[in-house]
């Protein structure tokens, strides 16, 4: 399984670019392996991230916003909800992965075991 993190490039909005660094240095920073999809640079990135952002996840209007995030073809969300699995220690489980031995999302998971 290979985390896919759809970003653009070349947008000109801060708020977008702030967001995929922020999600990719969060990535980065717990040794979570991801790959970038640039959706400015491909076409077929950009295609394929919307054709493949489920209907209820999409705006009212216009397209889905980088970044998008998939664990291989399965959608994970965008970066509001990748946010508050991080708020809520449960970004593994966000991106469809195990949480590793010793980490706040592992530890939160046993104790609710424990119950």
């Amino acid at each position: 399984m290979v985390v896919k993190v759809y970003i653009a490039s070349s947008s000109g909005s801060t708020s977008i670019k702030k967001q995929q660094q922020d999600v990719m240095g969060f990535l980065s920073a717990n040794k979570i392996g991801f790959e970038e999809c640039d959706i400015a640079a491909d076409e077929d990135n950009r295609k394929w991230m919307r054709e493949n952002v489920p209907d209820e996840s999409r705006p009212a209007t216009g397209h889905p916003l980088p970044p998008q995030i998939f664990n291989d073809s399965k959608y994970c969300g965008n970066y509001e909800a990748f946010f508050d699995a991080r708020e809520d220690n449960a970004v593994y489980a966000f991106l469809g992965l195990t949480a590793p031995p010793g980490s706040k999302e592992a530890e939160a998971l046993a104790k609710k075991s424990q119950q």
